[in-house]
């Protein structure tokens, strides 16, 4: 089955990792979590405690087949480095699968690659992404094939988020 590459780091929005890695899993798919450094404590809004299999510079987009990016405040952190921001811009280019939902789609504004995307996001996050350039709509769940990008908005849309990620992988 296909590996995906999970980037997250503190105060991600619990179930918005949880619900789409549990789906991933259960569809058969191998699922690494990505932070800072390997074996980092990682710690959710509402307690859910994670530790990260490999650090971001140990990682490369070629061994992963799908890139996932949940909400929180986990993107807004992550968008400040470089490091995450190239690895997110190489899945967009690199026509690999790539899902973010709430505030995942924050990166794609510091990936420059915002104007040529379809999505959705959390309804604080759409205004700068669209002006940003994107063609943002307030769907639960956006799929833009050309770009095999796959966006839902809250939680509330999990369960259409992640019946369409794991078809996609399908």
């Amino acid at each position: 089955m296909s590996k995906v590459a999970v980037i997250v780091t503190n105060d991600v929005e619990d179930v918005e990792f949880t619900s789409p890695v549990d789906a991933l899993k259960a569809a058969g798919h191998d699922v690494t979590v990505i932070e800072n450094e390997a074996g980092s404590k990682i710690a959710g809004k509402h307690g859910l405690e994670l530790t990260a299999d490999k650090g971001i510079a140990d990682v490369a987009v070629n061994d992963y087949d799908a890139l996932l990016i949940p909400g929180g405040f986990s993107p807004d952190q992550l968008r400040v480095d470089d490091r995450f921001v190239n690895f997110v811009k190489d899945f967009l280019l690199g026509n690999k699968h790539v899902f973010a939902i709430c505030h995942g789609p924050q990166l794609f504004v510091q990936s420059g690659l915002a104007s040529s995307l379809k999505l959705t996001a959390y309804e604080s996050v759409r205004p700068d992404l669209f002006y940003a350039g994107a063609q943002v709509l307030d769907e639960p769940v956006v799929i833009d094939e050309k770009h095999q990008l796959i966006t839902s908005r809250t939680p509330d849309d999990l369960d259409d988020f992640n019946r369409e990620i794991t078809n996609a992988l399908a």
